[in-house]
């Protein structure tokens, strides 16, 4: 269980989920709810009781446009971390929307240190071919884990054979290097001329009908509209299965954040 006010949380990243709904609106975005956040809006009208984050997705023109333009649009308060707008040190494939007002540590091991954020995935086209949707994705997950070894603490697990690997990931690439390659590869196929589209952090399995997404579509969530997938249920059964059955405890996954300040800037922090 975590160490922290899970409503509290909650509440300050539902700060964060309004503000992007603003943005879209007043400039013509499209989002979607994804993943658990999706979920939360049809099965509890809200967050999952025990989920710790929102995710939402974006079309590729409409995520770009936000990187472009998210310091001008969005209130003070918050704000966009990417590869765009942190090419040589932010550690991810996607971006965040974060609250400039705290503070998050989400693993020890990590070194970035941001504010309490919601992840925003960029959604992509991809090829029908079957065979080139897996070479593309075992390419990609090289990319993924390769990326990953060069932000890890390279001690992590000792000075032994563990810190071989992530020690020649960082003297082959740079994460700048890495950052533009996936890119590329996200970008390969358009999303706006594709049948299929993907969610590149779910791998081959976040591959869809395009359609399942259709326009997005108000739906209630904590008591505000704002935009789900058109086809809810079909969405969620791919992913979820019986998404209306409650899992056991045991399998109710949080972050458990390594550290949490809802009243500290994290700039603030850095230089403390």
């Amino acid at each position: 269980m975590t160490n922290y006010d899970i409503r509290q949380l909650q509440q300050k990243i539902l700060g964060n989920l309004l503000a992007i709904h603003q943005v879209c609106e007043e400039h013509g975005l499209r989002y979607y709810l994804w993943a658990g956040t999706m979920l939360g809006a049809i099965r509890h009208k809200g967050f999952i009781p025990w989920d710790d984050d929102i995710d939402i997705a974006m079309p590729r023109k409409d995520y770009e446009l936000l990187m472009a333009h998210a310091k001008d649009w969005l209130p003070e308060q918050y704000e966009v971390v990417s590869y765009e707008t942190d090419p040589e040190n932010y550690p991810l494939p996607f971006a965040k929307l974060q609250d400039a007002h705290t503070t998050l540590i989400e693993r020890e091991h990590l070194r970035y240190v941001g504010g309490v954020y919601l992840d925003i995935f960029p959604l992509d086209g991809i090829t029908s071919n079957k065979l080139m949707q897996r070479l593309h994705f075992m390419k990609y997950q090289w990319y993924k884990k390769a990326q990953y070894f060069v932000h890890r603490d390279p001690y992590r697990h000792g000075h032994g054979v563990s810190s071989w690997i992530p020690l020649l990931c960082r003297k082959i690439y740079n994460m700048q290097q890495i950052q533009r390659k996936m890119k590329e590869m996200q970008k390969m196929y358009d999303f706006e001329n594709s049948d299929l589209i993907v969610d590149h952090d779910d791998g081959a399995k976040g591959i869809m009908q395009k359609a399942i997404l259709g326009k997005p579509t108000l739906v209630e969530f904590e008591g505000h509209q704002l935009y789900g997938v058109a086809d809810a249920h079909t969405y969620l059964s791919n992913k979820y299965g019986d998404y209306m059955v409650i899992p056991s405890e045991n399998r109710q996954r949080q972050h458990n954040f390594h550290y949490l300040d809802f009243d500290k800037s994290y700039k603030t922090f850095l230089h403390s």
